[in-house]
C-alpha cells in the first residue's frame, strides 16, 4: 500500500514533523567550560531576534552542555548551521503546569503511572492561562504525549512558541 496518493517522493522527516507536532525541538550546544562562552552563545542567538524560551546548563570540568529552546526553530537551525558551535538537535515534551496545589507532582505522577522515565526537566518561558510550562525529556516521547493528553494536560507545540513571540 502506498503512503502517498500520487507518485511523488515522500517528504523528509522535518517536513512531516511540522510545527503542530506535540513536542518541542531543543538545541544541545557543547561549549568549552571557560569564562564568556555562554555569553558568546546567547549573544549569537539573541542578535538575530531569536527569543530563548528555555535554558539548561550542565557543566563539567572541561565542557558544558547547554540546552536551548527558542521561539523559532527553523531560524535557529539556519543560524547554528552557519556558526562554529557544535550543536545536536533533539525533542522534548512541553507541558503546561496544571492549576493545582502540586502541579509538578500531578505531571510526574501521570508519567510514573504509565512507567515513563523522566531523564531531565527544566522550565520554559511560556505561559498559558497564567500557568507556567515545563520541558521534559522522557524515554518515550510519543507515549508520554498520549498519556498526558489523556489526563487532560495541555502540551506546548512549536506553533505555540511562534505565535507567543
Amino acid at each position: 500500500m502506498a503512503l502517498f496518493d500520487d507518485d511523488s517522493e515522500a517528504p523528509d522527516a522535518a517536513t512531516l514533523r511540522g510545527q503542530g507536532w506535540p513536542s518541542l525541538r531543543q538545541f544541545c550546544v557543547f561549549l568549552e567550560n571557560r569564562v564568556g562562552r555562554l555569553h558568546d552563545l546567547l549573544r549569537h542567538v539573541e542578535r538575530y531576534d531569536l527569543r530563548v524560551l528555555g535554558l539548561s546548563v550542565v557543566d563539567s570540568a572541561d565542557f558544558a552542555v547547554t540546552r536551548l529552546i527558542v521561539n523559532d526553530t527553523d531560524r535557529a537551525r539556519e543560524l547554528f548551521a552557519r556558526s562554529r558551535f557544535t550543536v545536536i538537535e533533539g525533542d522534548v515534551l512541553g507541558v503546561c503546569l496544571p492549576d493545582s496545589a502540586q502541579p509538578f507532582l500531578d505531571v510526574f505522577t501521570a508519567l510514573l503511572t504509565a512507567e515513563i522515565n523522566i531523564h531531565y526537566a527544566y522550565p520554559i518561558l511560556y505561559r498559558r492561562q497564567d500557568r507556567g510550562a515545563l520541558a521534559l525529556h522522557v524515554d518515550n516521547l510519543d507515549q508520554a504525549a498520549v498519556v498526558l493528553q489523556s489526563k487532560k494536560f495541555s502540551l506546548v507545540t512549536e506553533d505555540d512558541l511562534l505565535s507567543d513571540g
